[in-house]
């Protein structure tokens, strides 16, 4: 895949990369080396994370407009992304010291202790769909903790890729710090080897966290993984309908429905599915999809050609296999990689989308008898990343928490991340977590003092 700038509401490449040669990659790799060598001081750190905070603030709309040009999201939506990065970077800056505190621990020692110390490099790989607070949940507490950071980007945001790097840059930190590399695919297992990274972070697909943990495995080297999911909703009899319903469709569509954590299976006690199926379809049938720089457009393009025909051929291999299409269904004509906001019901276990992750506004609604069957069903998919459970009941709640497997469990919400808050999966949607103090954590060294 080329290093490009296509914009997908009309389809159209605007601009090209030359990916780095092996010597630009080598002296990034020197560099980031060499600057972790130059230790700072939290109080060094918090200010430059700060000073990153207020760019990303001042330059909100400019990044945002950035992001709608090369992966379609709505300017809305990009705007409270950037806002979340800055929101991001303030919360490591303000709380990254008391997370990484010495714990003092009794023990037969005069005095034992653990010491949380930054490892040194750590590349990130990063996905397109949300270019910027994907990057920067790694990058605050990773650089908050004296780490410093490599990111290789999707290849179809380098401009946002070589946007965050600048924004780092004039905060600030050294330029070692944070570099972007325009590499391919092809050149991640050579970085991942080399002995200047200690330590690589994913969010991808499946297929790439695979491979990334397979290269780190034989490296020996730490691995975080954030994967896809196939987030289950799932609505009880004593919910809200009518909140739950809005919830849904904005769940289900959040970034073009392009995100791991957009709920894609909608499970409805058998009591009030009726209802729910009509005024979920009646909703999803009025989104308004269009030019993700119209204020009024809540569903924009697809990011890539590729993955809307990856979509269509999932929805009509379900409706083959026999399942019911309520609304959408279709891709939409003219320019751009739109689709059609769509409702698949009666879905049988044959078709590929009963347990396959569904990456596009296409939601998979599906009735149960009892709770019992809505968490067996919740289970069944092979993802265990969020999930959202919609009921007044205290009963079912604690039942939901304790029995839904996945890295988290919404009430009466829809899933998000929040810095405050562990993010991350389980099953095949990942490990390790990210975010509040066990993600800065994970790549810290946490050493055992004692003292006799």
């Amino acid at each position: 895949m080329p290093i490009a700038t296509t914009n997908p509401t009309t389809g159209e490449q605007t601009q090209t990369f030359a990916p780095a040669n092996a010597s630009a990659i080598e002296q990034a790799l020197d560099r980031a080396h060499k600057t972790f060598q130059q230790k700072s001081t939290f109080a060094e750190r918090r200010a430059k994370m700060n000073k990153a905070a207020d760019i990303f603030e001042r330059d909100k709309d400019k990044l945002a407009r950035l992001a709608v040009l090369e992966m379609g999201k709505t300017l809305s939506s990009a705007i409270a992304e950037v806002e979340k990065c800055a929101f991001c970077c303030r919360h490591y800056a303000d709380a990254a010291e008391g997370y990484l505190a010495e714990e003092v621990i009794a023990s037969a020692a005069a005095k034992s202790s653990v010491r949380y110390l930054p490892m040194g490099v750590v590349l990130a790989v990063m996905p397109w769909n949300f270019p910027y607070w994907q990057v920067v949940r790694f990058a605050a507490p990773a650089l908050m903790a004296g780490n410093v950071g490599i990111l290789k980007h999707a290849s179809n945001v380098p401009q946002c890729a070589l946007a965050l790097e600048a924004v780092f840059l004039e905060a600030g930190f050294a330029p070692g710090a944070f570099t972007t590399l325009l590499i391919g695919a092809a050149e991640v297992a050579k970085l991942i080897v080399d002995p200047r990274v200690m330590a690589v972070t994913l969010t991808g697909s499946e297929a790439a966290g695979m491979s990334v943990g397979e290269t780190a495995g034989r490296a020996l080297k730490k691995c975080v993984l954030e994967l896809g999911g196939s987030d289950p909703f799932i609505v009880m009899p004593s919910a809200d309908i009518d909140v739950a319903v809005k919830a849904a469709v904005a769940a289900r569509n959040i970034n073009n429905g392009q995100s791991c954590i957009a709920s894609k299976r909608f499970l409805v006690h058998t009591s009030i599915y009726d209802e729910v199926e009509s005024k979920f379809t009646a909703a999803m049938k009025a989104v308004k999809v269009g030019d993700p720089l119209d204020p009024a457009t809540e569903v924009g393009p697809l990011a890539q050609e590729a993955a809307r025909k990856e979509l269509d051929a999932q929805v009509q291999d379900a409706i083959a296999m026999g399942a019911k299409l309520l609304c959408g269904g279709k891709l939409m004509p003219g320019r751009g990689w739109f689709y059609e906001p769509t409702i698949l019901a009666d879905i049988p276990k044959k078709a590929k989308v009963y347990r396959d992750e569904v990456f596009g506004p296409v939601a998979l609604l599906h009735r149960v008898e009892n709770i019992d069957a809505a968490i067996a069903l919740a289970n069944v998919s092979p993802f265990g990343f969020g999930s959202s459970v919609w009921t007044n009941d205290p009963v079912e709640i604690v039942r939901f928490a304790n029995e839904i497997e996945a890295g988290q469990t919404f009430v009466n919400s829809q899933v998000a991340s929040d810095p405050r808050l562990p993010f991350g999966g389980v099953k095949r949607s990942g490990y390790g977590r990210e975010l509040s103090y066990q993600g800065i954590r994970e790549f810290c060294n946490a050493k055992t003092v004692f003292i006799k």
